[in-house]
């Protein structure tokens, strides 16, 4: 079957089922293009806990669609491909929070949703990338925990000095895969070009960029920007959002290795039969759904 084919009977397996499919900003174009919303996990997150749909279709990877269910447990949450994991969240375990906690009693404990909801559970605070800095800031503890991202962790602590930062050593593999010489070789290309980056990227990255934000503060960032040549350093997924906002614009990547493939798992194909057979189904044991629900809330509760 062609795409439009398959496309189409989604759509009817979508009514059927009563459900809603939510993309993240990384997927295949064509994937993002069947969506009913394409964002970051935590607004997906959201989103479908608002939604009437009683079945949930989370094009992304492992802990989003946890997230989603730890905040509908009442709904049933498809995740299309299973397989499709987060290195970063696999890189921090319940073992390795409660030794850091352990090693500085006291301390909040701050992880970032790119973790598994048991993760979640022992932790104090959730963040995303877009609110980590003000969540970091509004804790009355000087010490804090910082877990998985030691990337994004640096950058919330270059910003808060009057804290205490101890981060646990995790990262984004897609992130990490570029450096300065990209980035240097990218600026005499396009000279005058503004640079957006990730703060999943290293720290050599984050401090010469024009521009370091989330992936919704990237495309916000593009938006508003007179510029109309862009350089572009996180997955290459969010180039189809960039591009349909802004179609008189060019985006440049900085490297054609920002390519996750596990966000890439996911196709027409794998949706169209997460519907027809409801595959895989994501479930979240309910004593740790409810503390790592609390840690979301405490997020909700300080950042809105």
């Amino acid at each position: 079957m062609n795409d439009s084919t398959i496309a189409e009977q989604i759509q009817g397996l979508k009514k059927a089922r009563n459900a809603v499919i939510v993309a993240h900003n990384y997927q295949n174009d064509e994937v993002q293009e069947i969506a009913d919303a394409v964002g970051d996990s935590f607004y997906l997150s959201k989103l479908c806990a608002t939604n009437p749909a009683q079945c949930i279709v989370f094009c992304g990877v492992g802990f989003m669609a946890e997230s989603a269910k730890i905040l509908s447990p009442q709904k049933t949450v498809l995740l299309p491909e299973r397989q499709a994991g987060c290195p970063m969240a696999d890189s921090v375990t319940v073992e390795d929070v409660r030794a850091l906690k352990a090693q500085h009693p006291g301390a909040a404990v701050m992880c970032y949703i790119n973790t598994s909801a048991e993760v979640k559970a022992e932790c104090d605070v959730c963040c995303t990338s877009s609110n980590a800095v003000k969540i970091a800031r509004a804790l009355p503890q000087r010490d804090i925990i910082f877990v998985p991202d030691r990337n994004l962790g640096h950058f919330v602590a270059m910003q808060l000095p009057e804290k205490n930062f101890f981060v646990h050593d995790g990262c984004c593999v897609t992130h990490t895969r570029i450096g300065l010489r990209e980035l240097e070789a990218a600026r005499k290309k396009y000279p005058g070009a503004p640079v957006a980056v990730h703060p999943e990227c290293p720290p050599e990255l984050v401090d010469v960029a024009d521009f370091t934000g989330s992936t919704s503060e990237i495309i916000d960032f593009c938006r508003r920007s007179p510029a109309q040549c862009i350089l572009i350093g996180t997955e290459m997924g969010i180039l189809h959002t960039l591009r349909k906002d802004n179609p008189q614009k060019e985006f440049i990547l900085l490297s054609p290795r920002l390519v996750c493939s596990n966000m890439k798992m996911t196709t027409l194909e794998s949706v169209r039969r997460s519907l027809d057979e409801g595959r895989y189904v994501v479930e979240v044991e309910e004593s740790i759904r409810l503390r790592a629900k609390t840690c979301l809330e405490r997020m909700l509760a300080i950042a809105g």
